[in-house]
């Protein structure tokens, strides 16, 4: 039963809101609280308390933001009127008097207005929300209207046409008008909205528009611009884009639980790591980076630490458990985490105050983009089977519809549309401008997977191996069979069948991975349904026989000794296994423990070891001898005359070398470009030569040095200084010139 049939047949009219929802039966109340959610946390105490939530400025945002064309426009026809009846909300609102009946049951049941069929009053703040100022009631608008001239009528006939606000200088009406505004204000044909702007008051609003709201019905939802498409088209362009998608996250979390991209300071990933992973996934920037988006989304991707304890990119527990799941169910855990994910990735790539955008970086949420990209979703489901979004003209037709639907979404927001349908076409919710029949499932709340592997082609173990070195996949192939055959070959092209490419690296990780040349025969052998050519075979055996001949180790100390049987007897010794001694050649035994570690401990186990030092001599260990720093004197004879005669010498120092850093400069144009200057600094440091450089202090005084350099890196140059007699440091970028 309506609301308008319920309350005619109520006794007492409620005389508030609390009254009113005291009244309300469970299933209304409940319907409230469903639509309106926030009111629910924490439970309301009664009706008064839940009455008072209802007119709390925040939510009754979000219950304005629920509302259609139409019933936006019955709510302001309830506050402009004041307390009005149903009778001449019909007769203002430009709509069929049914729509009108149903959009006042669901204001009402929204709580956004209150009272009966016979008095409509709306809740408090909505008034201020709407901003709606109030007009000349009382006038006459039509003699108002022939006092003015046909400049400001056109003035009014275009803020009539675009429903819009004026902008103007000053809203305040002088004594004596002058400008058209100015009367238009002074007869109250217009009302200030604000410092700057004015619009038309509602009851002039309904004399231009012939005692209606609009001039348009707003009952009338806008039509699809659309073209057929059969429905099976659709649903195989939609699988194609979601194997395509569960494809790419998979190769890349592979490539990256091996090759992490680090984190960045700021968060999120380099642009040069998006563009390595764009080129790993054959795919422009922008599909790159909503995959390594989605699979953050899903929880397959976040930040974690790599061997060198550095931040970096990594695949999560959860991508263990994804991975093994069957493709229809792995898209689906994607494509949920698409339709909810916050962040906007279309920014990704842009720039902000002069910095690039990176993908995963902080700052990209948008709390309203998961129900923006469930609106475009969910108003696809209204086209009608075998029907799409025509070229050209079907996209402005949903911003349209999505408009109606919405009136105060930002237009801003409805720019985005295009883009957020580009995004669900390569996630793979939409095939050729349609919502496939699996998306369709998602988009309603059940289980799309079974519909989705229906439409997937089945995974084949098998390739076609070509005398060119290349491997052929006619189809998708099974996961292990994927991996296996990637270890071994590298893929050189996608599209409707994989192209794999064999070459001595590739051959070789599979080796580095454990295999041998037999298994990788075998492989090769029973993969194919082709015969396996010659040249494959000779590829094979060629990088067998020189995979392994170099071996490479670490170790952090070494034994040596011509006795082996001394190094047998030390190895066999039973507190010499915490050393961890391995012998490699029968006079070298290396271990992993430190030197000076390992020399105290064979000293305990009764060795007499020698240290031996880079270039095979012996090094003498000799007990570190130490001093403590000389106490200043506070007192003494001639103390005075030293420190005079200390500072006298280190000016004359000084002086000399000034003299000769001057005789030393060079006749001949020095380094002065930064590669030059480092590279003679280099040279110096190495030839341990004395070099000639212009150097700027901390007050940006130049001064000249004649410096022996010691070490070159971090920036900084380690030198000897004749003007101070120590080794000191220069920053090598206030070196401005440089000559050996």
């Amino acid at each position: 039963m309506s609301v308008q049939s319920r309350a005619a047949g109520s006794s007492a009219p409620p005389r508030t809101l609390a009254d009113q929802l005291r009244g309300w039966p469970d299933e209304r109340l409940a319907a409230l609280l469903d639509a309106r959610p926030d009111l629910a946390s924490p439970a309301p105490a009664d009706s008064a308390q839940l009455a008072g939530r209802a007119v709390v400025r925040t939510s009754v945002v979000r219950a304005l933001d629920l509302l259609d064309r139409l019933e936006l426009a019955v709510v302001s026809a309830v506050v402009q009127e004041g307390p009005t009846g149903s009778e001449r909300v019909r007769a203002v609102v430009h709509a069929a008097p049914a729509s009108v009946d149903a959009a006042l049951d669901r204001l009402y049941g929204l709580a956004l207005v209150w009272g009966t069929p016979d008095v409509w009053r709306p809740v408090t703040i909505v008034a201020e929300l709407l901003g709606v100022p109030a007009g000349p009631a009382a006038k006459d608008v039509s003699g108002l209207l022939a006092e003015v001239d046909d400049q400001a009528r056109a003035i009014l006939d275009h803020l009539d046409d675009s429903d819009a606000a004026g902008v103007v200088t000053d809203v305040r009406v002088p004594a004596r008008p002058s400008t058209p505004t100015e009367h238009l204000l002074a007869r109250g044909l217009l009302v200030p909205s604000g410092d700057r702007h004015v619009v038309i008051p509602w009851h002039v609003q309904l004399h231009l528009r012939g005692g209606r709201s609009t001039r348009e019905p707003v009952d009338a939802t806008p039509e699809f611009a659309t073209g057929e498409r059969p429905a099976a088209s659709v649903d195989r362009a939609a699988a194609g884009a979601a194997y395509e998608l569960t494809r790419r996250t998979e190769m890349l979390l592979e490539h990256w639980a091996t090759r992490p991209p680090a984190g960045l300071r700021s968060g999120g990933v380099s642009v040069r790591d998006l563009r390595a992973a764009a080129d790993l996934l054959h795919a422009d920037l922008s599909t790159a980076a909503l995959v390594i988006e989605t699979a953050a989304a899903a929880g397959l991707l976040a930040l974690g630490m790599n061997d060198d304890v550095d931040s970096a990119w990594l695949p999560t527990d959860a991508y263990d458990g994804w991975v093994v799941r069957s493709t229809a169910e792995r898209w689906t855990l994607l494509a949920r985490a698409w339709l909810d994910n916050p962040r906007l990735v279309s920014a990704v790539g842009g720039r902000d105050a002069d910095k690039p955008i990176n993908a995963l970086a902080a700052g990209l949420e948008r709390s309203w983009l998961p129900g923006d990209r469930q609106s475009v979703i969910r108003e696809l489901t209204g086209l009608e089977e075998g029907q799409a979004l025509a070229a050209g003209t079907g996209v402005p037709s949903l911003v349209a519809r999505l408009r109606w639907r919405h009136p105060r979404r930002p237009a801003a927001r409805l720019e985005l549309v295009s883009t957020l349908l580009d995004e669900a076409a390569t996630v793979g919710l939409v095939g050729l401008g349609a919502l496939s029949s699996f998306g369709r499932l998602l988009a309603a709340g059940d289980d799309p997977a079974p519909a989705l592997e229906s439409l997937l082609p089945a995974p084949i173990d098998h390739v076609l191996i070509q005398a060119d070195l290349t491997a052929v996949a006619p189809g998708p192939l099974e996961r292990v069979f994927a991996h296996r055959l990637g270890l071994l070959a590298d893929v050189e092209s996608r599209g409707g069948a994989t192209v794999y490419r064999f070459s001595a690296d590739s051959v070789r990780r599979a080796f580095d991975s454990g295999w041998s040349a037999v298994e990788v025969k075998d492989f090769l052998r029973e993969s194919s349904r082709t015969p396996v050519p010659q040249a494959l075979d000779y590829l094979v055996e060629d990088v067998s026989r020189r995979f392994g001949t170099l071996r490479v180790g670490v170790a952090e100390s070494f034994l040596r000794s011509d006795d082996e049987t001394a190094l047998t007897e030390l190895l066999h010794h039973r507190d010499a296994a915490s050393l961890r001694l391995r012998r490699i050649a029968p006079t070298v035994v290396v271990s992993d423990v430190p030197l000076q570690v390992l020399l105290p401990r064979l000293r305990e186990l009764g060795a007499a070891p020698v240290v031996e030092a880079a270039d095979g001599t012996v090094r003498v260990a000799r007990p570190a001898e130490y001093r403590a720093r000389t106490p200043r004197q506070t007192r003494g004879t001639g103390r005075d005359a030293a420190r005079q005669a200390a500072r006298t010498s280190a000016v004359v120092a000084a002086v000399r070398a000034g003299d000769r850093a001057a005789a030393a400069r060079p006749a001949r144009s020095p380094a002065t470009s930064p590669a030059d200057v480092m590279a003679v600094l280099r040279d110096a440091a190495e030839t341990r030569r004395e070099v000639w450089i212009s150097y700027l202090d901390n007050h940006g005084t130049s001064t000249e040095r004649i410096v022996r350099p010691v070490e070159v890196g971090g920036g900084q140059l380690s030198a000897y200084d004749e003007r101070t007699d120590e080794v000191r440091s220069f920053a090598i970028h206030r070196i401005t010139q440089a000559r050996a």
